[in-house]
């Protein structure tokens, strides 16, 4: 019986890695994978997922307006589906992944971040937390040992970030995975 999963992590935490491991394992036992991405995440290329540590492959951009269900439909024969920042799919998207584990029995396994730099889910996120089948959490650390879950987006100076559009496409120029104690103290010394 296959399942939807979701593998979230902040920033930093090696998702997309952990995505590229497991397309690499399914590919080595023969099973063809559908790597797919969101289109709008263009930082290594339209159709290149690539990790920190240099593991990349050619993923399928999906488009908002775009129908995953019908598109996986129309793209050939595969084992299983993995998408690398899940995050910013729609949620009518995430539905369509979900049909694709219900209707064909394709295992479908997302990667991405739970929460934005507010600690507000994404679209996408939130609609997996409600519809997954399998949840876990890619650990990473704060600069000062504990667990890391905020994405804090940081200015050119290296300040913490609290206003602005939730999506701004970037790497650890942008980001720093903190922990949330961590988070609201350095807003607090800023103020």
């Amino acid at each position: 019986m296959a399942k939807l999963y979701f593998k979230y992590g902040a920033m930093g935490s090696s998702k997309t890695a952990n995505a590229l491991i497991t397309k690499f394992n399914y590919e080595e036992r023969g099973m063809k994978v559908w790597l797919i991405k969101p289109a709008l995440d263009t930082r290594d290329g339209a159709d290149i997922v690539r990790s920190r540590i240099g593991l990349e492959a050619t993923a399928y951009a999906i488009t908002p307006e775009l129908d995953v269900f019908e598109e996986f439909k129309a793209a050939g024969e595969f084992h299983v589906v993995i998408a690398d920042e899940c995050q910013f799919f729609t949620a009518k998207q995430i539905d369509g992944l979900r049909r694709i584990v219900d209707e064909l029995d394709i295992p479908v396994l997302c990667f991405g971040l739970r929460t934005d730099f507010l600690t507000h889910t994404f679209e996408g996120s939130h609609r997996l937390f409600e519809v997954a089948d399998s949840i876990s959490e890619i650990k990473t650390i704060c600069e000062c040992g504990n667990k890391a879950i905020v994405n804090a987006r940081i200015d050119e100076g290296g300040k913490v970030v609290t206003e602005g559009g939730q999506i701004l496409l970037g790497g650890n120029d942008s980001y720093i995975a903190m922990c949330h104690a961590c988070w609201k103290k350095a807003i607090k010394e800023q103020k």
